[in-house]
């Protein structure tokens, strides 16, 4: 069953109307007619079964089978501060971030990034990764689209996270300090994860995130490509706080 993300005033008593974007894609690329059934989120915790009432190029509406509450979502809300990587590399992060169960990615410029995003060039890339997010919890199906935000400085991102309950920096000097074992014992609703770009953090960004309550750990005895670190990070913890 085909899944789409409607806002909440796109709901009318039991009619949902579908955007003009989806609504072209269903009728000219999916070619739907009606009666058919499609699965609705409205972003906002509750999914909808339901049956395709009218068609046009423009616009298709829905009536309403079945609402229920959605169950995919984690229980504990994680941001990514990813520092800009080279190439597609983004787009792949934000891809299987949102599979496996981001809350938010924030791009962070960071000293040893070599992407520089003007803000023209930047907000034409948020647009993309946002469509890329949005398509990743379709597919996954998700209860949300997880947001990602315009490029940020590290500073602010570092400001940014001082408003989580818990705040890491995987770093490969860190030694002993495994991340398993910090783990333990925390309970955490919130999480921000600060992940380096394809040269590291340098260690003046190192020392100045951990004066600011950031706790560095350890991914272990081998060294992660940027794409690959979140990931790791964020199965990590959906294995820890979100396996039932």
């Amino acid at each position: 069953m085909s899944r789409f993300f409607v806002e909440k005033n796109m709901i009318m008593d039991d009619i949902i109307t579908l955007s003009k974007e989806d609504s072209a894609h269903l009728a000219r690329v999916l070619r739907v007619t009606e009666g058919e059934n499609l699965s609705i989120c409205d972003s906002e915790g509750y999914e909808y079964d339901a049956e395709i009432i009218s068609v046009s190029k423009t616009q298709v509406q829905a009536k309403i089978l079945n609402k229920k509450e959605n169950d995919s979502e984690p229980k504990i809300k994680v941001t990514i501060f990813q520092g800009l990587p080279k190439g597609t590399k983004m787009e792949l992060i934000i891809q299987k971030c949102v599979e496996i169960g981001v809350y938010s990615i924030v791009p962070v410029a960071t000293s040893r990034a070599v992407v520089k995003l003007s803000q023209e060039k930047g907000k034409g890339k948020e647009e993309r990764w946002n469509k890329i997010s949005m398509e990743a919890a379709k597919q996954s199906t998700r209860g949300i689209i997880p947001k990602v935000e315009a490029p940020i400085s590290f500073k602010e991102a570092i400001d940014l996270a001082k408003k989580f309950d818990m705040a890491i920096i995987p770093y490969e000097k860190q030694g002993k300090s495994d991340f398993k074992g910090f783990l333990q014992g925390k309970s955490p609703k919130t999480i921000g994860v600060f992940i380096g770009p394809e040269g590291g953090f340098a260690e003046e960004e190192i020392a100045f995130a951990i004066e600011n309550g950031v706790t560095p750990v350890s991914l272990g005895k081998r060294i992660l490509r940027t794409e690959t670190a979140p990931l790791c990070v964020l199965s990590v913890l959906m294995y820890q706080y979100d396996w039932e």
